[in-house]
């Protein structure tokens, strides 16, 4: 049909959000469109290739080698990832230098991911990541 060509069907099989990692000084925070791009696991491998600058998040299962809890199963999974464990956080920290920021506040680095869906895996590119601060969430500290 003459009047269609070159429009594209939109796949609906593809979530619409943007894979993105946020690493404070706590925690490394990956969004929910990043569990559903990875298809939900419940444990990934994170590596780093230093030469490229690069992190790549990698589902895998509970046996494989230093994997780190992740995700809910779908459906169950109704917010962001959050990872805290010190030696996940003291890596990307080499790579996520974080501003001291005043009371009150916290610093952070995000960065937007590139999903490779047959592999399973999203790289996110260190050197695109932009900074910001953010105030403190949770309880306040008594005066």
């Amino acid at each position: 049909m003459a009047l269609l060509q070159g429009f594209e069907e939109i796949n609906m099989s593809v979530p619409t959000g943007k894979a993105v990692m946020t690493v404070t000084e706590s925690v490394a925070r990956f969004n929910k469109a990043t569990a559903a791009d990875l298809g939900y696991p419940a444990y990934v491998k994170i590596l780093i290739n230093d030469k490229t600058r690069q992190i790549a998040v990698q589902a895998c299962n509970a046996k494989s080698a230093n994997a780190v809890k992740f995700s809910k199963p779908e459906g169950k999974q109704t917010a962001s990832v959050n990872i805290k464990e010190a030696v996940v956080l003291e890596a990307l920290h080499k790579y996520f230098e974080l501003p001291q920021v005043s009371e009150g506040e916290v610093a952070y680095k995000s960065v937007a991911g590139t999903i490779h869906a047959e592999e399973k895996v999203i790289i996110f590119d260190i050197d695109a990541a932009t900074s910001g601060t953010m105030k403190k969430r949770g309880r306040k500290k008594n005066a």
